[in-house]
């Protein structure tokens, strides 16, 4: 059994290859680009067994992750902070790419349940499609904030409900308003107006297109009372693939509604975790609080805990860690091949609400 290390950077890609007992075989350089992903798929050959392992910055080595997959060759991603533990144990001073490559082999011989990569597929569509529909709502806000300030210059009697600079009728009427007004303020403002109507266009699209993806690819999850769309999303595209945690504990871990002992003695007492994924966290929050107020399951669970002298925010938490364990088994139903999934850019199906502005519902709150 051959481990190989790599460090990678962006410019350059350093491997070395150590033995069973972590001694160093052979060492490699080449270019992070096309033509030095092959020169490593050809410098692999020469070996039996290979085990391939990464440090996890995927930013950097997802292209290379992706040829060394498709070439057959299982890969490990190995943790910054193993990697800088096993460096600083070894008996080398110093800090360079081949002191770096080894100690993440040393790291993937040693350590067992390492994550592996896998292809991209439907989940990192979700992640991408979610995170630029974020990008954009943030963006519309901040245009939003600053048009209602210059529609309350140009007309302080002018009353714009909240959450109306989403709706196209409200903004066409504006637009065809400011049209007739004079001065710098009145033009900014409809300048404003028009980014907003297009930035509301391609959100509601986006939103079209991760409905499909989600309730194609993950229909358990969608099925989970109080969990949007968007929500799973969200925690679709953070979590990663399900498969990697071993169990409905890690997940929780993973997303920060597990508690962390602070205990000594005989009485257990454990604290909040602030730690986890905060994007996921929050997708939790937000599907616990829609529980609450629909009267779905979780709120009996809710009262319950009530009932039994927990406080407000205690049933709360304790309620999330529930929905995290229900997000986990739904995910883990979803693992099961999906037929006909749609791509990423299959055009919609049925009539479009860019058509019909007026029967357009509004979004949920950015």
């Amino acid at each position: 059994m051959t481990v190989i290390g790599i460090d990678a950077h962006k410019d350059w890609h350093t491997l070395v290859a150590v033995d069973e007992v972590g001694r160093r075989i052979k060492e490699l350089t080449v270019e992070a680009r096309a033509g030095g992903h092959r020169k490593i798929l050809t410098w692999l050959e020469g070996f039996e067994t290979v085990t391939v392992a990464v440090e996890d910055c995927r930013h950097l080595t997802r292209r290379l992750e992706a040829d060394l997959l498709e070439a057959g060759h299982r890969v490990v991603r190995v943790h910054t902070r193993l990697m800088a533990g096993m460096r600083r144990s070894s008996r080398e001073r110093g800090k360079s790419d081949p002191i770096d490559a080894e100690a993440v082999a040393r790291v993937a011989l040693r350590e067992e349940g390492l994550p592996t990569a896998e292809l991209p597929g439907t989940s990192r569509d979700i992640k991408l499609l979610s995170d630029h529909r974020r990008t954009l709502v943030a963006r519309r806000t901040a245009m939003q904030s600053k048009a209602r300030w210059f529609l309350h210059e140009i007309d302080p009697e002018l009353e714009i409900p909240s959450r109306a600079l989403r709706r196209y009728h409200l903004l066409d009427e504006l637009i065809e308003y400011l049209a007739t007004a004079d001065g710098a303020v009145a033009e900014i403002a409809r300048d404003l107006l028009v980014d907003i109507r297009e930035l509301t266009v391609r959100i509601n699209t986006l939103e079209s297109r991760l409905s499909r993806l989600v309730r194609a690819s993950h229909p358990s999850l969608v099925a989970v009372p109080g969990m949007g769309t968007l929500g799973a999303a969200m925690i679709i595209g953070e979590t990663a693939g399900i498969a990697r945690f071993r169990s409905r504990d890690a997940y929780a871990r993973f997303n920060g509604t597990a508690p962390i002992p602070v205990w000594s003695g005989n009485k257990v007492r454990v604290r909040l975790s602030r730690g986890g994924n905060r994007t996921i966290n929050t997708a939790l929050h937000m599907a616990a609080l829609t529980q609450i107020r629909m009267g779905a399951e979780g709120a009996t669970y809710y009262d319950k805990l009530i009932a039994a002298g927990k406080t407000r925010k205690e049933a709360l938490r304790l309620l999330r860690r529930r929905l995290s364990d229900r997000v986990y088994a739904a995910q883990r139903a979803d693992l099961a091949p999906v037929t006909q999934t749609p791509e990423v850019g299959a055009p919609l199906e049925g009539p479009s609400t860019i058509e019909h502005p007026a029967s357009l519902m509004p979004l949920m709150a950015a």
